[in-house]
Protein backbone atom coordinates (compact mmCIF):
# COMPACT_ATOMS: atom_id res chain seq x y z
CA UNK A 1 0.00 0.00 0.00
CA UNK A 2 2.78 2.43 0.94
CA UNK A 3 4.66 1.65 -2.25
CA UNK A 4 1.52 2.11 -4.31
CA UNK A 5 0.73 5.37 -2.56
CA UNK A 6 4.26 6.63 -3.06
CA UNK A 7 4.12 5.74 -6.75
CA UNK A 8 0.82 7.55 -7.13
CA UNK A 9 2.11 10.58 -5.26
CA UNK A 10 5.25 10.83 -7.36
CA UNK A 11 3.70 9.92 -10.67
CA UNK A 12 3.04 13.53 -11.67
CA UNK A 13 6.59 14.75 -11.13
CA UNK A 14 7.78 13.88 -14.63
CA UNK A 15 4.68 14.94 -16.52
CA UNK A 16 4.98 17.93 -18.91
CA UNK A 17 3.83 21.23 -17.49
CA UNK A 18 0.91 23.02 -19.17
CA UNK A 19 2.10 25.49 -21.79
CA UNK A 20 2.50 29.00 -20.41
CA UNK A 21 1.81 32.41 -21.87
CA UNK A 22 4.30 35.10 -22.74
CA UNK A 23 4.89 36.12 -19.16
CA UNK A 24 5.40 34.20 -15.95
CA UNK A 25 2.22 35.71 -14.56
CA UNK A 26 0.12 34.50 -17.48
CA UNK A 27 1.70 31.05 -17.21
CA UNK A 28 0.83 30.78 -13.51
CA UNK A 29 -2.72 31.95 -14.14
CA UNK A 30 -3.42 29.49 -16.95
CA UNK A 31 -1.85 26.51 -15.14
CA UNK A 32 -3.13 27.08 -11.60
CA UNK A 33 -5.42 24.08 -11.14
CA UNK A 34 -3.11 21.19 -12.16
CA UNK A 35 -0.21 22.26 -9.86
CA UNK A 36 -2.58 22.73 -6.92
CA UNK A 37 -4.13 19.31 -7.52
CA UNK A 38 -0.72 17.67 -7.81
CA UNK A 39 0.40 19.38 -4.61
CA UNK A 40 -2.64 18.07 -2.76
CA UNK A 41 -2.02 14.55 -4.04
CA UNK A 42 1.61 14.71 -3.00
CA UNK A 43 0.64 15.81 0.49
CA UNK A 44 -2.41 13.63 1.10
CA UNK A 45 -1.35 10.30 -0.39
CA UNK A 46 1.75 9.88 1.80
CA UNK A 47 -0.33 10.81 4.84
CA UNK A 48 -2.91 8.18 3.91
CA UNK A 49 -0.21 5.56 3.36
CA UNK A 50 1.37 6.41 6.70
CA UNK A 51 -1.99 6.10 8.44
CA UNK A 52 -2.65 2.71 6.88
CA UNK A 53 0.85 1.58 7.74
CA UNK A 54 0.38 2.63 11.36
CA UNK A 55 -2.83 0.61 11.55
CA UNK A 56 -1.05 -2.43 10.17
CA UNK A 57 1.72 -2.10 12.74
CA UNK A 58 -0.71 -2.56 15.59
CA UNK A 59 -1.98 0.73 17.00
CA UNK A 60 -4.07 0.25 20.18
CA UNK A 61 -7.43 -1.34 19.51
CA UNK A 62 -9.17 -4.70 19.85
CA UNK A 63 -7.94 -7.87 18.22
CA UNK A 64 -10.71 -9.02 15.90
CA UNK A 65 -11.80 -12.28 14.32
CA UNK A 66 -10.27 -12.73 10.89
CA UNK A 67 -7.14 -10.77 11.80
CA UNK A 68 -3.78 -12.31 10.93
CA UNK A 69 -1.20 -11.71 13.65
CA UNK A 70 2.21 -12.58 15.01
CA UNK A 71 2.31 -13.37 18.72
CA UNK A 72 5.38 -12.61 20.83
CA UNK A 73 6.23 -14.48 24.02
CA UNK A 74 7.11 -11.50 26.20
CA UNK A 75 9.48 -13.32 28.57
CA UNK A 76 11.65 -15.00 25.93
CA UNK A 77 11.19 -12.58 23.00
CA UNK A 78 10.22 -15.24 20.44
CA UNK A 79 7.26 -15.35 18.07
CA UNK A 80 4.85 -18.27 17.87
CA UNK A 81 5.87 -20.26 14.81
CA UNK A 82 5.08 -23.43 12.91
CA UNK A 83 6.23 -25.18 9.74
CA UNK A 84 5.78 -28.51 7.99
CA UNK A 85 8.23 -30.31 10.31
CA UNK A 86 6.80 -33.05 12.52
CA UNK A 87 7.80 -34.05 16.03
CA UNK A 88 10.03 -37.10 16.13
CA UNK A 89 8.33 -38.24 19.34
CA UNK A 90 5.00 -37.77 21.10
CA UNK A 91 2.10 -37.25 18.72
CA UNK A 92 4.22 -36.94 15.58
CA UNK A 93 2.08 -33.96 14.57
CA UNK A 94 3.35 -30.70 13.08
CA UNK A 95 5.69 -28.95 15.50
CA UNK A 96 5.11 -25.51 17.02
CA UNK A 97 8.13 -23.49 18.14
CA UNK A 98 9.30 -20.00 19.02
CA UNK A 99 11.59 -18.00 16.70
CA UNK A 100 13.45 -14.76 17.32
CA UNK A 101 13.30 -13.44 13.74
CA UNK A 102 10.64 -10.75 13.46
CA UNK A 103 10.37 -11.12 9.67
CA UNK A 104 9.80 -14.89 9.57
CA UNK A 105 6.92 -15.70 7.21
CA UNK A 106 5.86 -18.83 9.11
CA UNK A 107 4.81 -16.94 12.24
CA UNK A 108 1.41 -15.66 11.05
CA UNK A 109 -1.77 -16.97 12.72
CA UNK A 110 -5.38 -16.24 11.83
CA UNK A 111 -7.77 -15.51 14.71
CA UNK A 112 -10.98 -17.56 14.36
CA UNK A 113 -13.98 -18.63 16.40
CA UNK A 114 -13.93 -21.81 18.47
CA UNK A 115 -14.48 -25.23 16.89
CA UNK A 116 -17.85 -25.59 15.12
CA UNK A 117 -18.59 -21.90 15.59
CA UNK A 118 -18.27 -18.85 13.37
CA UNK A 119 -16.85 -15.56 14.59
CA UNK A 120 -17.84 -12.85 12.14
CA UNK A 121 -14.87 -11.11 10.57
CA UNK A 122 -14.12 -7.84 12.35
CA UNK A 123 -15.81 -8.87 15.62
CA UNK A 124 -13.65 -7.86 18.62
CA UNK A 125 -12.45 -10.82 20.70
CA UNK A 126 -13.59 -10.62 24.32
CA UNK A 127 -11.51 -11.55 27.33
CA UNK A 128 -12.61 -15.07 28.28
CA UNK A 129 -13.68 -15.92 24.73
CA UNK A 130 -12.70 -19.27 23.20
CA UNK A 131 -10.90 -19.03 19.87
CA UNK A 132 -8.76 -20.97 17.43
CA UNK A 133 -5.43 -19.83 16.02
CA UNK A 134 -4.89 -21.20 12.52
CA UNK A 135 -1.38 -21.25 11.08
CA UNK A 136 -1.51 -19.25 7.87
CA UNK A 137 1.17 -21.20 6.02
CA UNK A 138 -0.08 -24.74 6.61
CA UNK A 139 -3.77 -24.32 7.51
CA UNK A 140 -3.38 -26.26 10.77
CA UNK A 141 -4.68 -25.13 14.14
CA UNK A 142 -2.78 -24.52 17.36
CA UNK A 143 -3.50 -27.69 19.33
CA UNK A 144 -2.62 -29.47 22.56
CA UNK A 145 -3.21 -32.88 24.14
CA UNK A 146 -1.81 -35.18 26.83
CA UNK A 147 1.43 -36.03 25.00
CA UNK A 148 4.68 -34.96 26.66
CA UNK A 149 6.74 -32.22 25.01
CA UNK A 150 10.16 -33.40 23.76
CA UNK A 151 12.50 -31.05 25.68
CA UNK A 152 10.92 -29.80 28.90
CA UNK A 153 8.55 -32.67 29.66
CA UNK A 154 5.57 -30.32 29.81
CA UNK A 155 2.47 -30.82 27.64
CA UNK A 156 3.04 -30.94 23.89
CA UNK A 157 1.67 -28.15 21.70
CA UNK A 158 1.31 -28.96 18.01
CA UNK A 159 -0.47 -27.81 14.85
CA UNK A 160 -3.32 -30.08 13.81
CA UNK A 161 -6.06 -30.45 11.21
CA UNK A 162 -6.43 -29.80 7.51
CA UNK A 163 -7.57 -26.62 5.77
CA UNK A 164 -8.36 -25.02 9.12
CA UNK A 165 -10.52 -27.85 10.46
CA UNK A 166 -9.37 -30.05 13.34
CA UNK A 167 -11.20 -30.91 16.56
CA UNK A 168 -12.16 -29.54 19.98
CA UNK A 169 -8.54 -29.75 21.18
CA UNK A 170 -7.83 -26.74 18.95
CA UNK A 171 -9.74 -24.42 21.31
CA UNK A 172 -7.98 -21.85 23.51
CA UNK A 173 -9.43 -19.30 25.91
CA UNK A 174 -8.06 -15.74 25.83
CA UNK A 175 -7.18 -14.77 29.41
CA UNK A 176 -6.94 -11.00 29.85
CA UNK A 177 -8.33 -8.17 31.96
CA UNK A 178 -10.97 -5.76 30.75
CA UNK A 179 -13.67 -6.38 28.18
CA UNK A 180 -11.69 -7.04 24.98
CA UNK A 181 -8.35 -8.50 23.94
CA UNK A 182 -6.46 -5.29 23.11
CA UNK A 183 -3.46 -5.36 20.79
CA UNK A 184 -1.11 -3.71 23.27
CA UNK A 185 -2.10 -6.02 26.15
CA UNK A 186 -0.09 -8.97 27.41
CA UNK A 187 -2.49 -11.93 27.47
CA UNK A 188 -2.43 -15.66 28.14
CA UNK A 189 -3.95 -18.51 26.14
CA UNK A 190 -5.38 -21.35 28.23
CA UNK A 191 -6.13 -24.65 26.54
CA UNK A 192 -9.86 -25.14 26.97
CA UNK A 193 -9.81 -28.93 27.39
CA UNK A 194 -6.69 -29.47 29.53
CA UNK A 195 -6.31 -26.06 31.27
CA UNK A 196 -2.60 -25.64 30.45
CA UNK A 197 -1.21 -22.25 29.44
CA UNK A 198 0.63 -21.70 26.15
CA UNK A 199 4.22 -21.17 27.30
CA UNK A 200 7.92 -20.89 26.49
CA UNK A 201 10.59 -21.65 29.10
CA UNK A 202 13.71 -21.37 26.96
CA UNK A 203 14.57 -24.94 25.90
CA UNK A 204 16.20 -24.86 22.48
CA UNK A 205 16.06 -27.40 19.64
CA UNK A 206 18.97 -28.77 17.64
CA UNK A 207 18.72 -29.96 14.05
CA UNK A 208 16.67 -29.72 11.87
CA UNK A 209 15.19 -26.65 13.59
CA UNK A 210 18.34 -25.43 15.30
CA UNK A 211 17.93 -22.37 17.51
CA UNK A 212 14.14 -22.51 17.71
CA UNK A 213 12.63 -22.73 21.18
CA UNK A 214 10.12 -25.23 22.48
CA UNK A 215 6.52 -24.07 22.87
CA UNK A 216 4.49 -26.18 25.29
CA UNK A 217 1.61 -26.16 27.76
CA UNK A 218 2.23 -25.45 31.46
CA UNK A 219 -0.18 -26.28 34.24
CA UNK A 220 0.66 -23.14 36.26
CA UNK A 221 0.47 -19.48 35.34
CA UNK A 222 3.76 -17.57 35.27
CA UNK A 223 5.67 -14.92 33.33
CA UNK A 224 6.42 -17.62 30.74
CA UNK A 225 2.74 -17.62 29.68
CA UNK A 226 2.35 -14.03 28.48
CA UNK A 227 1.96 -13.15 24.81
CA UNK A 228 1.53 -9.90 22.93
CA UNK A 229 0.34 -9.11 19.42
CA UNK A 230 3.09 -7.67 17.26
CA UNK A 231 2.88 -7.45 13.46
CA UNK A 232 -0.38 -8.21 11.71
CA UNK A 233 -3.26 -7.37 9.43
CA UNK A 234 -6.24 -6.34 11.52
CA UNK A 235 -9.85 -6.59 10.39
CA UNK A 236 -11.79 -3.51 11.42
CA UNK A 237 -14.97 -3.86 13.51
CA UNK A 238 -18.18 -3.21 11.62
CA UNK A 239 -20.08 0.02 12.22
CA UNK A 240 -22.83 -1.90 14.04
CA UNK A 241 -20.34 -3.40 16.48
CA UNK A 242 -18.64 -0.05 17.03
CA UNK A 243 -22.02 1.55 17.80
CA UNK A 244 -22.81 -1.24 20.27
CA UNK A 245 -19.49 -0.63 22.03
CA UNK A 246 -20.17 3.12 22.11
CA UNK A 247 -23.56 2.68 23.79
CA UNK A 248 -22.11 0.17 26.26
CA UNK A 249 -19.54 2.75 27.36
CA UNK A 250 -22.16 5.48 27.96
Amino acid sequence: MEAAAAASAGGGAGEPRPPGGRSGRASASCGMEPPVLLLLLRVLLPLLAAALGAAGRGEPGPVTCGSVVKLLNVRHNVRLHSHDVRYGSGSGQQSVTGVSAADDGNSYWRVRGRTAAVCQRGTPVRCGQTIRLTHLGTGRNLHSHRFTSPLSGNQEVSAFGEAGEGDYLDDWTVVCSGTYWVRDDEVRFQHTSTDVFLSVTGEQYGRPIHGQKEVHGMATSSQNNYWKVMEGIFMQPSEAIQMEQYHAEL
